[in-house]
């Protein structure tokens, strides 16, 4: 949506790094440009080099909120019971930053399990990888997508774990991952 949108920031920012995952603050007055605006993060090109702003940060780079939500509405419970198919969704609404490809279809999220807790509630546990086990994004990702998995109506605890077997490859990537990715 704001790809390719150019931008000098009106006020410090607070960003992570790509690919060192490293916190940052990119200074007031800083110009650069949006290479990517999927799942409610934005990633920016500056003199610095790649970095990851959060959408609660648009105002800095001069946007507003769009009125359309960026993730899909989370979904609500049926008959108390989370559906599997809400975890998934919300997972679709995860990005690696640098690559235009949900973490589902990138074939990282290897295992998602709901566990009904005997005190109500559910639990869900995700297992996980990354394109390259060096990748310092791996827990903004992971935190990126235990979020989501708690906005889900019914999902009290979530636990994403980052895994490295089996190493990820490119087979992994989903048909339509393939598609937007022109590896078709």
């Amino acid at each position: 949506m704001y790809e390719n949108t150019e931008f000098t920031l009106s006020r410090d920012c607070e960003a992570i790094q790509i690919p060192s995952g490293q916190k940052t603050t990119i200074p007031a007055a800083t110009k650069g440009v949006i290479t990517q605006s999927l799942g409610g993060s934005y990633t920016i090109a500056t003199y610095q080099g790649l970095a990851r702003i959060a959408e609660k940060d648009l105002d800095a780079l001069g946007l507003e909120k769009s009125e359309t939500p960026t993730a899909e509405k989370p979904a609500s419970t049926t008959n108390g019971q989370v559906s599997e198919e809400a975890v998934w969704n919300q997972l679709r609404q995860c990005y690696d930053p640098e690559i235009p490809v949900n973490i589902v279809d990138l074939g990282l999220v290897y295992d998602c399990r709901l566990i009904n807790k005997a005190e109500g509630g559910t639990k869900v546990e995700v297992k996980m990888t990354l394109t390259a086990p060096g990748c310092g994004m791996g827990p903004a990702i992971a935190h990126d997508a235990q979020s989501k998995i708690l906005s889900i109506d019914g999902v009290d605890e979530a636990d994403v774990q980052l895994v490295w077997e089996s190493p990820w490859n490119q087979n992994m990537i989903s048909e339509a991952g393939r598609m937007k990715l022109g590896m078709i």
